[in-house]
């Protein structure tokens, strides 16, 4: 058989299989399925054979081979929590948390989210796009192929829809696919202090309408909110929530980043593919969302980049069969790191996850956990070819070791996207 794409001698082909059609769960987490001397073969970029080296050289021939001469080959990382589009930074933040303050009490002074919300507002759209296409060449090299990417550091209809349209246009033109995600409701503005409920009903009444009114595909694109104290309130999210449900959106959800205000209950209740950061979240509604279908999004870069004590229960929530994802969480606030790497490092040591945990938390889970499992996040046959050549002969190394790139090759839909020459 011609194929376009033969890679071949991959030490180990972690090929990180969906399990039942959906993410691994529980105690199942970390099924890898190496291929020794594996290889991969690349057909209009999707994935149609794998197996031993030897039998797919006997199979096929190929327009382009590349010989991974004993490294690790895996799926692409898949980012299901970004802040990606945004203008400006917060290095004084970070000064000002070193010396005591914390992100509430710069959040409560005007800083933390507004500052980024400033910035962005008075981007144009060419500047936010070139800043945030920087980034993303940064994901890239690291081995992030799909990104989620929300809105949020608008907070006004204009701005917000500003932000989706810089998506847009860079998911067009970037390697990375980006998936969408429209957070109106990620603070409350500083002209509506003290009027939360009347910014509610701007994103119910206004802001939710007017993302409808552009987006073909509903079911494919996520509405959230951050339901935190010092945010949304529990009434405020489920408000936005329902709204969001009701014009065929598909729900996300921050839930107990620092206070447990039965977020996690309000997303599995909706039936939220995820619910994100669930650091402080109570045992019952562990066990709850063990039991559903929703997919709890660990953040460890977070609670890293505030220099806090607590982490995703991470085994608790295993314990209870739940499905777990990783995600950069990257932002300009608390944790502006663009590698997947990092996360699955910090994984390892915060949240306990063995190596291979952390893989498929960060590949084939993250990619349910946007609703994009059936195509990508595993090697399996028909799924998009999203590949890393990575520089190491046992997966073992990735999570181990940290602070550096261990990516050789990245293939985006069967093509060689990075490097670039």
């Amino acid at each position: 058989m011609h194929v376009d794409l033969l890679i071949t001698h991959a030490s180990q082909l972690l090929t990180i299989p969906a399990h039942d059609q959906g993410p691994q769960r529980g105690d199942r987490l970390g099924d890898l399925a190496i291929i020794a001397d594996g290889a991969l073969a690349v057909s209009h970029g999707s994935i149609v054979d794998l197996g031993p080296t030897v039998d797919l050289a006997a199979r096929h021939q190929a327009a382009q081979t590349i010989d991974a001469s004993g490294r690790v080959v895996m799926p692409g990382f898949v980012d299901p929590h970004t802040h990606v589009v945004f203008a400006g930074d917060r290095a004084n933040e970070f000064e000002r948390r070193i010396a005591g303050a914390t992100y509430l009490e710069i959040m409560q002074a005007g800083g933390g989210i507004m500052s980024t919300v400033r910035a962005t507002r008075a981007a144009s759209l060419d500047e936010l796009i070139d800043q945030t296409r920087a980034r993303l060449d940064r994901m890239l090299a690291h081995g992030t192929t799909t990104a989620e990417a929300k809105t949020g550091y608008g907070l006004e209809t204009t701005a917000e829809l500003k932000m989706l349209d810089a998506s847009a246009r860079l998911d067009a033109e970037h390697p990375i696919d980006l998936v969408p995600t429209f957070l109106g409701a990620h603070a409350i503005p500083l002209e509506y202090t003290g009027r939360a409920d009347e910014y509610t009903d701007l994103v119910v009444n206004e802001m939710l309408p007017a993302v409808a009114s552009l987006v073909t595909h509903h079911s494919s694109f996520f509405i959230d909110v951050f339901c935190e104290d010092g945010a949304f309130t529990l009434d405020q999210s489920r408000r936005i929530l329902l709204k969001a449900q009701a014009l065929g959106f598909a729900l996300k959800i921050h839930v107990d980043e620092f206070e447990p205000l039965g977020g996690t209950r309000l997303g599995v209740e909706l039936g939220a593919i995820s619910v994100d950061h669930v650091v402080t979240t109570p045992q019952d509604e562990i066990e709850l969302l063990g039991k559903s279908s929703t997919i709890a999004v660990s953040l460890p870069g977070t609670p890293f980049g505030l220099a806090q004590r607590d982490y995703t229960p991470a085994q608790a929530i295993l314990a209870a069969g739940g499905a777990l994802a990783l995600a950069t969480d990257l932002n300009p606030g608390t944790t502006w790191n663009e590698s997947m790497q990092m996360i699955v490092a910090l994984a390892c040591r915060y949240l306990k996850l063995t190596q291979a945990q952390a893989l498929a938390a960060a590949t084939i889970n993250a990619a349910y956990a946007i609703g994009r499992g059936g195509s990508i996040g595993s090697l399996e046959i028909g799924k998009q070819a999203d590949v890393l050549i990575m520089d190491v002969s046992d997966y073992r190394s990735i999570g181990y070791r940290y602070g550096t790139n261990l990516v050789r090759s990245v293939i985006k839909r069967g093509q060689i996207v990075y490097p670039t020459s």
